[in-house]
């Protein structure tokens, strides 16, 4: 089509302003997405904040219960025993609860290995000689 058909064509110069118009709104309805997603994050960052705090709070206090159950065990005991020998059995056992749980995480940490992904790794080296080997071909 010449340059005088295209000026005197309508069509033409609808089609112009449909796809200018198309692709304004296109960048508008972009930035207004983004717009959304980033007050839809920055609300729920909040929340998770506000969850998060809260979950420290409740170890924070889940802490200090299990402290003065501690206490009250050492204070049934006294009833029994002096004071001291109650306390010292209550550690006694609080040691050894924390020994088990010492050694059961040596052997889970033993059994994990070394932190790097040996399969992925394994399975990128393959993959790599298999492209070389093809590659020769």
């Amino acid at each position: 089509m010449s340059t005088a058909e295209r000026q005197t064509d309508p069509t033409g110069d609808q089609v112009g302003v449909l796809v200018s118009r198309a692709s304004r709104q296109i960048a508008e309805l972009v930035r207004e997405e983004m717009q959304l997603a980033r007050s839809e994050m920055t609300q729920k960052g909040k929340r998770f904040g506000k969850g998060g705090g809260l979950f420290g709070a409740a170890g924070l206090v889940g802490i200090l219960a299990a402290q003065a159950l501690v206490v009250t065990c050492i204070a049934a005991l006294a009833l029994a025993l002096p004071v001291w020998a109650a306390a010292l059995i209550v550690t006694a056992v609080l040691a050894a609860v924390a020994g088990v749980a010492a050694l059961a995480g040596k052997k889970q940490i033993a059994r994990a290995g070394t932190p790097a992904p040996e399969q992925t790794i394994d399975s990128v080296k393959a993959d790599l000689a298999e492209v070389k080997e093809k590659a020769h071909r």
